[in-house]
């Protein structure tokens, strides 16, 4: 082996990435440093707790629950613990300690990236995240590097593969969400509290990292339109593969023209669940998968396909930053800063536009069809499609109802919102059973 300059690596966090990150260290230590052109040593490991159960078998004296004296003296500092506290403290303490520091954790970066990034802009440190938006699936660099020159106009992506697992559940073999949730805890998709992943948390994390690389703009977590899955049934399922859709969990990150009477762009950053073509790329991605399509103004279409999350996959992007910090490291200079001086406004969800199919149970007598057009045209939402549903009464049913399932062109979503008020105020709509944006058309 070459004699190279050893570099000093201390990882925080063992669980199922961290492990996987540190046997990879230990056991391709001699090819990482050929691509590095740096020894990279690990130095140790900090947990909370020594005896802890690790997927890895790994040597016991790497491990110590002294973060501090660990952090200080490393060149690279490997943050995989999660959460914001006390990741953010050792975070900013390696920054300060000059090392770079690599992470995956979206909900810091999420929440503290201004901080994390000004505070190693001041010490000339740098800071790698390529596993903290989308696992195995190398985004990031493609944002902040390779598009850096192009104008991305919109961005969309399945980033979370929880949710994604259970869509395609639900829409390929017919399943019931409380279900597959269920199966999902069990092969380790989601956690025992799956509130992050169903309620859009996770996404929202992740497309306000996106959009902030896209766009080059600070995006705080609070601007990010925020929907969850709980509400999907598989009557909505079964309804949107009648009209050849596939409702998937998406994080959609928009460029905006400045609408009347307004200067310069906007951006829209929203997470929810969408209806997808069927020949759309992001329609055909299945299980646990993650996908992000860009829609760049030269590069045109582009997507990115993957492993979204699991240990070693995730380790594998981790890894990548890791020799990036330390082909730095060997060449000197300070740290590149993230390009956020666009400073464009996020907008509420209220100035959307894209097309909607609401899903209404109404009463089945003459007139009522043209009622609710009438109030869709007040609304300045147009109809495209309508289909009509008798719906078998009940016994204790008092009228016979009926099914509308109404596709609009594209309309405001404060438009929208509002009709869907009156819809539901107007006496002839029984319930207002689902509205689905349409997207990636």
């Amino acid at each position: 082996m070459t004699d190279y300059r050893t570099l000093r690596v201390a990882l925080l966090g063992a669980g199922a990435v961290g492990s996987q990150v540190a046997d990879l260290l230990l056991k391709h230590g001699d090819e990482l440093a050929d691509r590095a052109g740096a020894t990279l040593e690990l130095s140790g490991i900090a947990v909370r707790n020594l005896d802890g159960k690790r997927d890895v078998d790994l040597p016991r004296e790497l491990f110590t629950t002294d973060a501090e004296t660990l952090i200080v003296g490393s060149d690279i500092v490997i943050e995989l613990m999660g959460g914001i506290e006390p990741a953010r403290t050792q975070v900013l303490q390696a920054i300060n300690s000059g090392a770079d520091v690599v992470t995956a954790n979206k909900a810091l970066l999420a929440t503290h990236g201004t901080e994390i990034f000004d505070a190693a802009d001041q010490v000339g440190a740098q800071v790698y995240y390529e596993a903290a938006a989308a696992g195995a699936i190398p985004i990031i660099r493609p944002l902040r590097d390779s598009l850096a020159g192009d104008r991305v106009v919109r961005i969309m992506g399945i980033v979370n593969g929880t949710t994604n697992y259970i869509l395609d559940r639900m829409d390929t073999e017919g399943a019931d969400f409380a279900d597959v949730l269920a199966q999902a805890q069990d092969l380790g998709y989601a956690e025992a509290d799956p509130t992050a992943d169903v309620e859009g948390y996770d996404a929202a994390q992740k497309a306000a990292i996106l959009a902030s690389l896209a766009f080059h703009t600070t995006v705080p977590l609070e601007a990010v339109h925020r929907e969850g899955i709980t509400s999907v049934d598989a009557a909505m399922i079964e309804s949107a593969r009648h009209a050849g859709y596939v409702i998937k969990l998406l994080a959609v990150c928009e460029r905006l023209s400045a609408a009347d009477g307004e200067e310069g762009e906007s951006i829209s950053v929203r997470v929810y669940p969408a209806l997808v073509d069927r020949a759309h790329p992001l329609a055909s991605v299945h299980g646990a998968n993650n996908a992000v399509f860009v829609q760049a103004e030269a590069a045109g279409d582009l997507m990115f396909y993957g492993a979204g999350a699991g240990g070693v996959q995730t380790a594998s992007a981790v890894l990548g930053d890791v020799v990036s910090a330390a082909r730095r490291h060997i060449a000197g200079g300070v740290g590149v800063g993230e390009s956020t001086r666009a400073n464009l406004p996020t907008v509420p969800i209220g100035r959307v536009i894209t097309r909607y199919q609401i899903t209404l149970e109404v009463d089945d007598k003459p007139g009522v069809l043209a009622t609710v057009a009438g109030i869709l045209s007040d609304g300045r939402v147009s109809i495209a499609t309508v289909e009509q549903t008798v719906i078998e009464p009940t016994a204790d049913a008092t009228g016979a109802s009926a099914r509308l399932v109404i596709g609009t062109h594209t309309a405001r979503e404060q438009d929208l919102s509002e009709t869907v008020e009156r819809l539901a105020a107007s006496g002839v709509v029984e319930r207002v059973v689902s509205v689905l944006r349409v997207e990636g058309n």
